[in-house]
């Protein structure tokens, strides 16, 4: 892989320590992986700002059937769910709020009535 400058969706120092902890199944210096978990979630992160599709990686990422893997692996394995209630919670403190929320809405077309309620009941 060519030595890059890098792209606007690349993530940062500060982001990767954060982000790195969730994505790492098996040590970074596994010896079956050959592309940096980083690179391949720079290029991650590069699909979904430019919504280009995977054959239309630039070259200087890794290939396309590196990254389509690693993400599915990532995604089978729900990486992403623990991350983003860290992040949502650490978000929610830095706001001055509480970690949990203390309430929520449901409406009907989030809940279905249970069939109890009868005919005059829907959704």
């Amino acid at each position: 892989m060519a030595q890059r400058s890098g792209y606007p969706s690349d993530v940062t120092d500060a982001e990767w320590a954060f982000v790195a902890p969730y994505l790492a199944l098996v040590r970074e210096d596994a010896p079956q992986r050959q592309h940096s978990l980083r690179a391949v979630f720079n290029a991650l992160r590069y699909l979904a700002k430019t919504g280009c599709g995977w054959r239309y990686l630039p070259h200087d990422l890794p290939p396309w059937p590196a990254v389509y893997q690693q993400g599915a692996r990532w995604r089978d394995y729900r990486c992403f769910e623990p991350l983003l209630a860290d992040l949502r919670e650490l978000a929610r403190l830095l706001a001055g709020r509480q970690a949990e929320p203390t309430a929520s809405i449901l409406d009907s077309r989030t809940l279905q009535s249970p069939p109890e309620s009868g005919a005059r009941a829907g959704y």
